[in-house]
């Protein structure tokens, strides 16, 4: 018997979504959206309506979802809701279960996942980075909480509320003319254009992952789109200073991530305490974005200047635990977390990682010299030389050296015995929460906030004047 649903303001006294769609239950909540399993009334397909009270979430999640359509590893947005001065409404693929819950599943069993296991999940996922990296997406929030799985094995990218659509700065997009390489500085933010309800995805032009000349969104269309709106996003700049209302931009974690209710199918295995700051609308990014656990360390330093290399360090942390069924860095604090990686890769220095002395708070932390570095290699005890070097590859200080998804792709490891299996053979768990009361897996595995403060777990430390403020030693 299906308990009694609690009324909310919004979704269910909007007669566009209840005329279409049968409300089954609440299946997520949290601070940014609210989760709910329901019907689609024209064919009884059932969905995720995912209502998010974040502009800036909605927003960056509806228009990725719609530049990524029909990739078969990315979640499908049907539709969506969204009219003025209410939350936007998502109409997605219902999925019961995630990578978290495979890992957690294959820690019951001898020999955890198997290497064809192993391979077929990496291809996946690198499969739908890889349309996100050639759209010039950067998804910020990779994590096997956020790679959902179908019953029948097909991993899909979900919750992209933290992503940024960038453009190469080579492309001006006021003149349509190329800029000197000289004069590339970073990333330029690409302005969506305006937001309307779509029609079902599988209605849509085909964008499949394994066609790249398909997948790659027109990019003429959305520099005249950009002009067109730098006037408007403009008078929003000039209102909102008038107002001094809060938009949303204020927040780190404006995903719509849910972290309540357990069997919630967006629901964040891995939960993130909310900061101060986040993107402005000039275009610069901020640092105070992903899960700790799976965050590169130039965000770790506070770069407001990165790309999507900050995916393939995340992309490195989940394939390691794929291959030893622990997180490699658990961090409980950011300080603690950036501790945990210098102790496994040795110290942050300019001979690994020139201008690294530019992240602006390098020189405002920093720790005690590590003489002999764990290294990613005991991290990895009995794995091949070929898997070693895969995360060795993804998991480096300099991010110009980390391997594009294209370049895994086309690894070797991937064609050697024993080879990929199909997906039909995956194994699935049942749900995502399958697993014993009594075992110290679960989700709170994943917290790493048993602390307010970044400092009481991780040891003592020295705070020294400096002619700029201050810096923090640890020991």
């Amino acid at each position: 018997m299906e308990q009694p649903l609690p009324k909310s303001w919004s979704i269910h006294t909007r007669p566009e979504i209840i005329a279409k769609y049968q409300i089954l239950e609440r299946v997520g909540s949290g601070a940014y959206s609210d989760v709910y399993r329901a019907r689609r009334l024209s064919d009884d397909l059932i969905v995720a309506l995912k209502e998010v009270h974040d502009y800036q979430s909605a927003f960056r999640e509806i228009e990725a979802l719609q530049m990524l359509r029909n990739c078969p590893n990315v979640v499908v947005l049907h539709e969506y809701f969204w009219r003025e001065d209410e939350d936007a409404v998502l109409v997605l693929e219902f999925l019961r279960t995630d990578l978290s819950a495979v890992i957690r599943d294959a820690k019951k069993k001898e020999g955890g996942v198997r290497v064809g296991e192993v391979k077929r999940w990496m291809l996946q996922i690198l499969c739908g980075v890889d349309a996100c990296h050639r759209n010039m997406i950067v998804h910020r929030d990779l994590k096997p909480g956020n790679l959902l799985v179908s019953d029948d094995g097909v991993l899909k990218l979900a919750d992209f509320g933290q992503a940024r659509i960038l453009m190469e700065s080579g492309f001006d997009g006021d003149n349509n003319q190329q800029v000197p390489v000289e004069q590339n500085i970073g990333y330029q933010e690409y302005v969506p254009p305006p937001l309307v309800t779509v029609p079902d995805a599988q209605s849509l032009p085909n964008q499949g992952c394994n066609n790249q000349a398909e997948e790659v969104t027109n990019r003429e269309e959305y520099l005249r789109q950009l002009v067109e709106l730098k006037a408007k996003r403009h008078a929003m700049d000039e209102a909102d200073k008038e107002t001094n209302t809060n938009d949303g931009y204020s927040s780190c974690l404006a995903t719509g991530t849910i972290s309540d209710i357990d069997d919630d199918p967006l629901k964040s295995s891995y939960s993130y305490e909310a900061e101060e700051g986040g993107d402005d609308r000039t275009g610069a990014l901020t640092s105070c974005v992903g899960t700790r656990w799976f965050r590169a360390p130039e965000l770790l330093y506070g770069s407001i200047d990165y790309g999507q290399e900050v995916d393939l360090w995340s992309l490195g942390c989940i394939f390691s635990e794929l291959l030893t069924l622990e997180p490699l860095f658990p961090g409980v604090s950011d300080i603690d977390q950036l501790g945990r990686i210098i102790n496994v890769l040795g110290n942050l220095t300019e001979e690994v990682w020139p201008s690294c002395s530019k992240l602006p708070d390098y020189r405002t932390i920093s720790f005690a010299k590590i003489e002999n570095p764990v290294s990613l290699e005991a991290c990895l005890p009995n794995r091949s030389p070929d898997e070693i070097s895969i995360v060795k590859r993804l998991v480096c200080y300099n991010p110009a050296n980390r391997a594009t998804t294209m370049e895994l792709l086309n690894d070797k490891y991937f064609n050697e015995e024993p080879l990929p299996l199909p997906v039909s053979e995956l194994h699935v768990p049942l749900t995502k929460n399958d697993h014993d009361e009594d075992s110290p897996g679960g989700w709170n595995d994943y917290d790493g906030m048993g602390s307010d403060s970044d400092f009481d777990d991780f040891g003592p430390f020295n705070v020294k004047t400096t002619s700029s403020g201050f810096s923090i030693q640890f020991s």
